[in-house]
């Protein structure tokens, strides 16, 4: 069963005290179970976004001590900063991550919500898909009035808190309330502009966030907002859906932002904000200079950035996943105010074990000499996934310097296509090196199991086969994948930059071999299956793999010669 996995980002109202910090961030990492990803601190904001990830109950119990630490270290009486805030842990939301619902995500974020309120006497707002009110999805609207207006909001009946006390006291003066909920993955991200003007950036906010600006009438700046029937202000929405923003200025930088989430990131990517905020800002004399993102980011929203950018360049995408990403931070300027380290920001990157010994992060040499030692893995079998990946990453190459070739600008998108698809191949052979490893250790796990009585020697036997049907299997993929790869380098033999032909050729040599090789492990270990119909059904579709993979080979063989012998 898979992991359940949620990830946590609570905003607290500190970005100066870095013992205060501390101190909040290490009740965190004392709960089993949880590991703390990013601590994001910010001077000006006076404001610190902590981002910690784990099962749903550890995570739960992390948070609920934060909550209660922050309370402890943290006087709201006290308090200044740039950013909206309504109590010392102002906002905390929960984010499914894996292995787990929304719906799921929003019973744990309510039942925190109640324990913070009742246990620690702190007025919570559920907000999101959380809000147990309609009017409360929205966050803006729960922090309305911020910490300042909290009195006379909690005075108002219909403002009453979801969980807590509902009369405004010394302690409540004190911790401020929180709004406490769950949401999909949000982006905070800060635009920086080449002035110090917070009405030009509150400007461009206006005129890109979804809300948008109040409609006036006669003079559009200093006009009477005009009201629809219901007495409600008139918008006119601005570019970007699922987007929140305004304008400040930003003291530790000397310079004005536009400070911006992005509540949906399908219909808003990063990269789609960034150019609609540069536009804006042009055509109001400004220019964005850079882009601070705070606190973390799915990968994905890189690799999209990457790409999209490399799409305006007409350069090619076939290229590895930290190129991509290197265009995505010079191309927004993510380096811009300090520098942008991949590994602490994406996060995917941060949840990764690191502990993990993998044969594809080691050097040729060390993948050489593990493979020459007395162990018997790394065997033919992980060598032949490396074949194959070798092979699909020379028409991969083939590919890129065809798109980049002077005088082809108009096949460009043609080969990106075909690099795109030959590194997609690439990386799914790196990952059959460590998998046939991996389907060797399985059978090695079983003989070491016990066999005393009878019931144990039943149970290492269907687990043997059922390791020895993976054995069998994984080769087969390394078969099947590796063959894929034929299309892209015969492609390139007769297409692609005319200079690499016989690099092409060698990669369709190396994907013969790889498939070769793991038809002789399908073989070996389909003959250890008591399943006999099984085994000769596995080992009938590798046989036609083999043969259609010889034949292919033999005539990119003869056409590579028929082109260098010209």
């Amino acid at each position: 069963m898979a992991k359940r996995l949620i990830e946590c980002v609570p905003n607290f109202s500190e970005g100066r005290d870095m013992a205060v910090i501390k101190e909040i961030a290490a009740v965190i990492e004392n709960v089993e179970g949880v590991k703390l990803l990013n601590i994001d601190p910010g001077a000006a904001t006076n404001r610190t976004v902590i981002t910690f990830i784990g099962e749903p109950e550890a995570v739960c119990e992390a948070a609920f001590r934060a909550v209660k630490k922050a309370s402890e270290v943290i006087d709201m009486r006290k308090h200044t900063g740039e950013h909206p805030r309504i109590g010392a842990t102002d906002v905390l939301p929960l984010v499914p991550v894996a292995g787990i619902t929304m719906e799921e995500t929003v019973a744990y974020a309510r039942k925190l919500a109640r324990r913070v309120g009742e246990e620690l006497s702190i007025p919570v707002y559920c907000y999101e898909e959380a809000a147990q009110v309609p009017e409360r999805r929205n966050l803006a609207v729960c922090r309305a009035g911020e910490y300042e207006g909290l009195a006379k909001k909690m005075a108002d009946p219909e403002w009453r808190p979801d969980f807590g006390p509902s009369v405004y006291d010394e302690r409540v003066a004190r911790t401020g309330a929180s709004v406490i909920g769950a949401r999909d993955f949000l982006i905070a991200v800060n635009f920086n502009l080449n002035t110090t003007s917070t009405r030009r950036a509150n400007a461009i906010a206006f005129d890109v966030r979804e809300k948008g600006r109040p409609k006036r009438e006669g003079n559009k700046i200093t006009g009477k907002p005009l009201k629809d029937e219901n007495g409600d202000t008139i918008m006119i929405p601005g570019t970007l859906k699922g987007t929140k923003a305004i304008g400040w200025f930003i003291e530790e930088y000397g310079i004005a932002q536009v400070s911006m989430n992005i509540t949906d990131i399908s219909q808003t990517p990063l990269h789609k904000a960034f150019e609609e905020v540069s536009e804006k800002a042009l055509k109001r004399g400004v220019r964005v200079s850079g882009t601070e993102i705070i606190g973390l980011v799915p990968k994905r929203v890189l690799i999209d950035a990457g790409k999209y950018f490399l799409a305006r360049q007409q350069r090619s995408s076939g290229i590895s996943e930290s190129e991509i990403i290197k265009i995505a931070i010079k191309s927004m300027g993510l380096d811009d105010l300090k520098p942008f380290e991949p590994q602490e920001k994406v996060i995917e990157y941060l949840i990764a074990d690191s502990s993990e010994k993998h044969l594809v992060h080691f050097t040729c040499e060390e993948f050489a000499e593990e493979t020459a030692s007395e162990s018997p893995a790394p065997g033919g079998g992980s060598i032949s996934a490396y074949m194959g990946a070798l092979g699909a990453a020379l028409g991969t190459m083939v590919a890129n310097l065809s798109a980049h070739k002077a005088g082809w600008d108009d096949k460009w998108e043609y080969f990106s296509q075909w690099a795109e698809k030959g590194h997609r191949i690439m990386t799914d052979m790196l990952a059959l090196v460590d998998e046939d490893t991996a389907a060797f250790n399985k059978i090695m796990d079983v003989f070491a199991m016990p066999k005393t009585t009878d019931a144990e020697k039943a149970a290492r036997s269907a687990a043997l086969q059922e390791a020895t049907l993976y054995a069998t299997e994984v080769p087969l993929r390394t078969m099947e994948t590796a063959f894929s790869a034929f299309d892209i380098v015969k492609a390139m033999v007769e297409e692609g930059n005319p200079n690499s032909v016989t690099d092409a050729g060698v990669g369709a040599l190396a994907i013969r071999s790889a498939v070769l090789g793991a038809f002789l492990n399908v073989k070996i270990n389909a003959s250890g299956l008591k399943d006999k119909e099984t085994a000769a059904r596995l080992v009938e579709k590798a046989r036609r793999i083999a043969d259609n993979a010889m034949a292919e080979e033999t005539a990119v063989w003869k056409r590579v010669n028929e082109m260098i012998d010209k």
